[in-house]
C-alpha cells in the first residue's frame, strides 16, 4: 500500500485479503509466501522511490533485489502505474489520435502469434509460453503493417524496442515501436534508422513509407491488399501471412520463378490456396488483361491434387477442373498430376494440347521431386509453359540432392524451418529410438558354398545393414523388428497410428505379415489392424490410407510402406515413424519423418516416437544441415524374439557434440557385371544387439552422452557448486524456479530416479548425487535427521503444532517436498482433521508464523 510521508513516497509491498476464517483474519500473501514473491511466474515488483523536484514532477528510481538505477521524470500521477495501467490510459489514447481504430485499420492487443515449444517431461508434454505482442498495426484486415510494445510509465520509452524489433523481424513488419506512454521510440527497417517521434504515424503516412521503399505502385498495392479468404474459416499464422505476401509480391513485380520452403505439416497448400485467391479475386493476369487468372496446380501424386481440388479450393467452386484424359479448357483454377500430362512412348504430351501462354501462374507442389531436374521429362512441361509465372514450394532446404530445384527456382523469397517449427509449438517434437540387431552390429556372411531358400550360391561377402532386404533377405531380421515394434506399442499405446517404410513393396509385404502374426489379438477383432499401402495396392490401398488419414478412425493403425507415403500424406494423429529401411537422402529422410510432425491437440498427440532398427536416423540427425531436433533418441540392443536387452536414455543436450556413432558394417559391392542379385537366407539367429540414447545440439550435431551426464551437466551451469545449489533448493521460490528450468530442458525427476534407481530418494539429493557425486540419500533418512538433531526447532511449539509438522514430515517423507504447499495440504487428512485452516494457523501464533514454520522445517530439511 502507498502512504505519503512528507515529501516523499514509500511503496510497500501490497497484500490481499482472503476470506475470514473463524478467529484469524488470513492474507493471501502470507499464505502462499507472497511476501518475497507470490508466485513463480510472477517477477518481483518495482520499490519505487520518489522525491519531489522543483517543477512538481518526482524523480523516479526503481530497486529490484536492492538494485537501483536512475530511470525517468515522471508525473506525480505515474508514481505506481503498471504497463497495463500505460497502454489503457496513455498507449490507446495516442493509437486513436493517429486513426488506427478507423475503419479499415485496426489495432489487435496481445496478440499471441506463437502457440509456444511442447517440451517432452518424461512423457508428459508441456507448453512453454508463447511469444505475444503487446500491439499489432493492421492497415486492413489482413495486411499487418507494425508492432508496438509498451512498458509501464516509471520505465525509459525505448526499454521495449529490441523486443518490438525481434518481434518486427519474425513477423516480416517493417515497423517497431516502444513506449512508455509518453515518449515513442520507432525502428524503420526500410532504412535502419531508430527516432524518438512525439506521435504514432497514421496508417496513410505508414502504408506511403511502405510503398516507396518496396517499389509498389498503386497496380501492386491494391492487389497485395486484396483480401484472404475466410470460408476457410482458418486464420492465417504469422509464418504463413509472409509467405503469401512474399509471393504475391514477387509475382506482382514481375519475378518469373519464384520458390517458397516450408516445412512439412507447415501448411503449404494453405499458403498456395490464398497467393492464388488473392490474385484470383484480385484479377490479376500476365497481359493486364481484363480478366481473372488461368492457374495451374502441378503435382506427381492423384492424392496430392485431389485433396487440395475438393477441399482446400473448395471456394473457386466452378472455376476448377483437373486435366485428365482430355483438355478441357474455359475454366480459372486447373489442376494436373506430371504424370496426366507428360509424354510418354504412347502419348505426345497432354500438355500440348494448351499453348505456351495459356496459364498465368503454374503452382509446381514439392517441386524437389523431379520437376526441376535437368534430365526429367516433366522439366520440359515447365518449360513448355515459360511465359507462365511459375511458384515451386517445397520443404527441403538447399542441398546436394536437390540443387536442379534451386538452380531452376533461385533462392527461396521465404523460408519456414522445421526447427522454427518445433520453437514456435507449430510442430510437434519428436523422440529417437535406435534398435539395433546382432547382425546389423555385426554383419553376416555365408560360409563357403552357401546356397539361399532357392538354391542360389550366396555370394561370399560381409553383408551389413544396406544389404539387408536389397541383397539379402533375412525373415528372422523382419520378425524380429516385427516382436520389438509390437512390444514397445504395447508398453505405449497399441491403438497409436504407426507407419512403417520398408525397402521395397516385398518387404513392406514381408512387414506387414510378421506385424499382423505379433498382433493377432488386435487383429482378429480388427482385421486392416495392419494394411500394406504401395502402389501395387492400387484404389484398395488408396482406401487404408484414406481411414488412417481420418482422425476419427481406430484402424487401420499400423501401414506397411516402401515409397508412397513418404511425402505429401497429411496424418494428423501419426504418433510412430518407423525407418526398416536404409535412407541415404535427407531430402526423404525429412519428407519422411514429416509424416509425423502435425500437432493434434484435440488428440492429445504433442509429440511422435521415430524407432529406426537401420541406423539412418542416427546418421542423419548428425548432418549439420539439420534444421530440427529430437527432444529424446534412445538406442537398444534385441534379441531375436525383439527383446529388449539393453537401453540407455539422453534428452536433448546443448552445446558440445559428438561424432555420430557407426551404423553396421560396410555394405557388400554390386558384382562385376553390374547385377545385384537377391538371396533369401533363412534358419538366421536374429536378435537385439543393442538400444542407446543420442541427442542433438542446436548445432545439429549429435551428441553422445548418458542421462545422467546430461541432467549434471544442466545442474551445474544453474549452480556452480553444491553450496550454490543447496542455498538456492532451501528457499521454497529459487527451488521452485530451478525446477521450472529443469523442467524446460526436458529433466523430470521420476524419470531421473528411475535411471539412477533411487525412487525414494530426494529430488536434492538426485540433483547433488549426478552433478556433484554427492552421496544418495533418501526422503526417509532427511526426515529423521530432522526430527533427532533438531529437536529445538520442535520445543518451540505447542503438542498440536509439533504434531501437524510431524504429519508434515510424514507426507514428505512418502511424497516429497511437493507436501509443504500451503494451504492445500492443511486441507488434507490427517492435518484437516486438527480443523479448518485459520484454526490450523491459530495453534502456530497466526499465519505468519504458520508459514515461517514451514519455511523453516524445509531449511532444516536441506541444510545438510
Amino acid at each position: 500500500m502507498c502512504s505519503p510521508r512528507g515529501n516523499s513516497l514509500v511503496i510497500t509491498h501490497v497484500t490481499h485479503k482472503v476470506t475470514q476464517l473463524p478467529g484469524v483474519a488470513q492474507e493471501a500473501s502470507i499464505l502462499t509466501g507472497a511476501g518475497t514473491r507470490p508466485t513463480l511466474d510472477a517477477a518481483p515488483p518495482p520499490v519505487l522511490r520518489n522525491r519531489d523536484t522543483a517543477n512538481g514532477e518526482r524523480d523516479v528510481s526503481t530497486s529490484v533485489g536492492g538494485c537501483h538505477s536512475f530511470r525517468r521524470m515522471l508525473p506525480f500521477d505515474d508514481r505506481m502505474i503498471t504497463e497495463a495501467d500505460t497502454c489503457r490510459q496513455y498507449v490507446l489514447p495516442k493509437l486513436r489520435e493517429a486513426s488506427w481504430e478507423e475503419s479499415p485499420h485496426s489495432i489487435t492487443e496481445q496478440k499471441t502469434f506463437t502457440d509456444g515449444r511442447v517440451v517432452v517431461v518424461g512423457d508428459m508434454p508441456r507448453r512453454m509460453k508463447p511469444k505475444r505482442a503487446d500491439y499489432l498495426l493492421r492497415f486492413t484486415r489482413d495486411f499487418t503493417i507494425g508492432v508496438v510494445e509498451a512498458k509501464a510509465a516509471y520505465l525509459l520509452p525505448g526499454d521495449g524496442l529490441q523486443q518490438a524489433k525481434e518481434y518486427a523481424e519474425m513477423l516480416g513488419l517493417k515497423f517497431a515501436y516502444a513506449t512508455n506512454g509518453h515518449g515513442i521510440v520507432e525502428f524503420d527497417f526500410t532504412t535502419g534508422k531508430e527516432s524518438e517521434i512525439d506521435r504514432f504515424p497514421t496508417p496513410v503516412e505508414l502504408w506511403s513509407r511502405l510503398q516507396v521503399a518496396q517499389g509498389f505502385d498503386e497496380g501492386i498495392a491494391e492487389r497485395i491488399l486484396a483480401p484472404l479468404n475466410r470460408e476457410t474459416t482458418k486464420e492465417a499464422r504469422y509464418y504463413q501471412s509472409i509467405a503469401i505476401e512474399r509471393a504475391v509480391a514477387a509475382i506482382l513485380k514481375g519475378e518469373r520463378r519464384i520458390l517458397l520452403t516450408m516445412a512439412t505439416g507447415t501448411g503449404k497448400t494453405f499458403v498456395a490456396f490464398q497467393i492464388s485467391w488473392k490474385l484470383w479475386s484480385s484479377r490479376w493476369n500476365r497481359l493486364a488483361e481484363h480478366r481473372k487468372p488461368r492457374i495451374l496446380y502441378l503435382a506427381d501424386r492423384n492424392v496430392l491434387v485431389d485433396d487440395p481440388k475438393e477441399k482446400m479450393f473448395a471456394p473457386f467452386g466452378d472455376a476448377r477442373h483437373k486435366i485428365q484424359g482430355e483438355a478441357q479448357k474455359g475454366r480459372e483454377m486447373y489442376f494436373a498430376i506430371y504424370q496426366a500430362i507428360a509424354r510418354d512412348e504412347h502419348r505426345p504430351g497432354l500438355y500440348r494440347e494448351y499453348a505456351p501462354d495459356y496459364f498465368d501462374l503454374i503452382i509446381v507442389d514439392e517441386a524437389h521431386r523431379g520437376s526441376a531436374r535437368d534430365e526429367s521429362n516433366w522439366r520440359e512441361i515447365l518449360e513448355y509453359f515459360a511465359p507462365a509465372f511459375q511458384l515451386g514450394m517445397t520443404a527441403t532446404p538447399r542441398r546436394e540432392d536437390n540443387l536442379d530445384t534451386y538452380a531452376y527456382f533461385g533462392n527461396p523469397v521465404y523460408q519456414y524451418s522445421l526447427k522454427q517449427g518445433i520453437e514456435d509449438g507449430f510442430l510437434a517434437p519428436y523422440r529417437v529410438h535406435r534398435i539395433v540387431s546382432n547382425i546389423d552390429a555385426t554383419g553376416w556372411r555365408p560360409a563357403r558354398g552357401q546356397t539361399d531358400r532357392y538354391g542360389q550360391v550366396i555370394r561370399d561377402g560381409e553383408y551389413g545393414t544396406k544389404d539387408f532386404e536389397t541383397t539379402l533377405v533375412i525373415d528372422e531380421r523382419t520378425k524380429a523388428i516385427a516382436a520389438h515394434l509390437t512390444r514397445w506399442m504395447r508398453s505405449h499405446d497399441r491403438l497409436g497410428k504407426t507407419i512403417v517404410f520398408c525397402a521395397d513393396q516385398e518387404h513392406a509385404d514381408r512387414m506387414r505379415r510378421a506385424l499382423n502374426n505379433t498382433n493377432a489379438d488386435l487383429v482378429k477383432a480388427h482385421p486392416d489392424y495392419v494394411c500394406r499401402v504401395t502402389s501395387d495396392e492400387g484404389a484398395i490401398g488408396i482406401g487404408h490410407l484414406s481411414r488412417f488419414q481420418d482422425v476419427e478412425t481406430k484402424t487401420p493403425v499400423i501401414l506397411t510402406t516402401s515409397q508412397l507415403l513418404t511425402t505429401g500424406i497429411d496424418a494428423p494423429t501419426c504418433r510412430n515413424i518407423v525407418i526398416a529401411r536404409v535412407v541415404e537422402s535427407m531430402t526423404e529422410f525429412k519428407q519422411m519423418i514429416g509424416r509425423g510432425t502435425r500437432l493434434q491437440p484435440d488428440y492429445e498427440k504433442y509429440f511422435f516416437d521415430i524407432l529406426d532398427y537401420t541406423g539412418s536416423a542416427t546418421r542423419l540427425f548428425a548432418d549439420p544441415d539439420f534444421d530440427g531436433w529430437p527432444a529424446l533418441i534412445t538406442e537398444e540392443e534385441i534379441d531375436e524374439q525383439g527383446e529388449t536387452i539393453d537401453s540407455h536414455e539422453l534428452p536433448v543436450p546443448e552445446g558440445d557434440h559428438a561424432e555420430p556413432p557407426p551404423t553396421g558394417i560396410d555394405s557388400i559391392k554390386d558384382d562385376s557385371e553390374g547385377e545385384r542379385r537377391k538371396y533369401y537366407v533363412d534358419g538366421v539367429q536374429v536378435e537385439i544387439a543393442a538400444e542407446a540414447v543420442h541427442e542433438l545440439g542446436p548445432d545439429g550435431r549429435l551428441l553422445v552422452r548418458t542421462y545422467r551426464e546430461y541432467v549434471g551437466e544442466k545442474v551445474r551451469s544453474l549452480c556452480r557448486t553444491a553450496i550454490e545449489l543447496r542455498g538456492k533448493w532451501q528457499d521454497p521460490n529459487s527451488r521452485g524456479e530451478i525446477i521450472d528450468r529443469l523442467g524446460d530442458r526436458g529433466i523430470d525427476f521420476d524419470h531421473l530416479a528411475r535411471t539412477v534407481d533411487q525412487p525414494e530418494a530426494d529430488p536434492f539429493d538426485l540433483l547433488l548425487h549426478v552433478a556433484f557425486n554427492a552421496p544418495l540419500r533418501t526422503r526417509r533418512e532427511r526426515a529423521e535427521r530432522v526430527r533427532t538433531d533438531d529437536r529445538d526447532f520442535f520445543q518451540r511449539y505447542g503438542p498440536d503444532a509439533r504434531s501437524i509438522l510431524d504429519e508434515l514430515l510424514a507426507k514428505y517423507t512418502d511424497h516429497g517436498v511437493a507436501e509443504f504447499r500451503i494451504p492445500d495440504v492443511l486441507k488434507l487428512p490427517p492435518i484437516s482433521d486438527r480443523g479448518n485452516v485459520g484454526e490450523i494457523a491459530a495453534l502456530f501464533g497466526g499465519a505468519e508464523q504458520l508459514r515461517a514454520a514451514i519455511v523453516r522445517l524445509q531449511n532444516l530439511l536441506y541444510a545438510a
